[in-house]
């Protein structure tokens, strides 16, 4: 075999293998982005359901004040005293993601 055929297929060896080191690259830099979306929606979706649960606290904690108050004016005091602490509780847990 010539030297310039064995030239040229060595050129086109080493230009494929260049080829397929490029795509590894641009595969891994299109891992490493899928990677953090997913721990960005897994962090999402934790926020989600600690909302879902306040909420569902929330409306437990207005059924019990309801069912518990006789008279509307211990009903409205207690409504709005239990609103104060559900907000106090509420910026607590913010704090504490933060």
């Amino acid at each position: 075999m010539p030297k310039e055929k064995q030239l040229q297929q060595l050129q086109s060896i080493e230009s494929k293998v260049r080829q397929l080191l490029n795509r590894h690259a641009e595969a891994q830099q299109k891992l490493v982005a899928a990677q953090e979306e997913i721990k960005m929606l897994e962090s999402q979706l934790q926020e989600r359901e600690q909302q879902i649960k306040n909420f569902q606290n929330q409306e437990n904690i207005v059924k019990i004040v309801d069912a518990i108050a006789g008279n509307t004016a211990n009903s409205t005091e207690l409504k709005l005293k239990l609103n104060e602490y559900i907000r106090e509780i509420d910026k607590c847990i913010a704090y504490l993601r933060d």
